[in-house]
């Protein structure tokens, strides 16, 4: 991405639809106009019933999936005008992805599963490796950093994932109900480290979550209702 699009918006929905087996039997509207905008340094909350859409939106906002119809824009760039390779191109460089369970490869490091999509990026071996123990740092596990996800407890596996979701230090961070297979107390903790992490780097975040109380701690909260965001 250029310099020039730093002062536009990070990310840009407007109007999003999605219907599944569309014009077939079961068919299925999702996301019906579904429209949002974040700001650089912005920490966005979206709560929604369970089956709402907000995994779709995720998707379609971190393209690993499309709209029917609709816009979208990442950092000023108009994505439904990009092929498969300039998409990857972007959501490889620019979009930080973290689910509610890790994912983590569990044959290599802590260190390592932060490492690898730096080197998949471009990054110089020794640069990646001394971004991955400062990142680990920040959420305090670079303790850990020799240390296989199955040697790691669930909060440290997912703080590792942060990790690896900011290690290309992307312009924009989805999470998809990030600590929803945690304990409370370790939720707590988890989504502390996760906020450290966002706020160091100043990107925006959008976080689905059925969490009110960390919801509330986040700048605003929007409701996915009916496949239309809600402020």
């Amino acid at each position: 991405m250029s310099e020039s699009n730093g002062a536009a918006p990070v990310l840009e929905l407007d109007g999003i639809e999605k219907t599944y087996n569309k014009g077939k039997p079961g068919e299925v509207a999702v996301l019906r106009g579904a429209s949002l905008t974040l700001r650089r340094g912005e920490v966005v909350a979206m709560v929604a019933p369970s089956g709402a859409g907000k995994s779709t939106l995720l998707h379609i906002a971190g393209l690993l999936d499309t709209p029917d119809t609709g816009g979208l824009r990442i950092l000023g760039e108009d994505m439904t005008k990009l092929g498969d390779r300039g998409r990857t191109a972007v959501r490889r460089g620019e979009v930080g992805f973290i689910y509610q369970f890790h994912h983590l490869l569990p044959e290599f490091t802590a260190q390592e599963n932060i490492v690898l999509p730096q080197l998949a990026n471009g990054a110089k071996r020794a640069e990646a490796d001394a971004r991955a123990i400062e990142l680990l740092g920040t959420v305090g596990v670079a303790h850990r950093a020799s240390h296989r996800p199955a040697e790691l407890s669930g909060g440290e596996q997912q703080r590792v994932a942060f990790c690896r979701a900011l290690a290309n230090a992307p312009g924009l961070l989805l999470a998809d109900e990030p600590t929803g297979n945690l304990d409370p107390a370790t939720s707590d903790q988890v989504f502390e480290a996760l906020m450290t992490l966002v706020r160091g780097t100043g990107l925006a975040a959008l976080i689905a979550t059925h969490n009110m109380e960390l919801a509330a701690r986040m700048d605003r909260v929007v409701r996915l209702e009916e496949g239309r965001i809600l402020d």
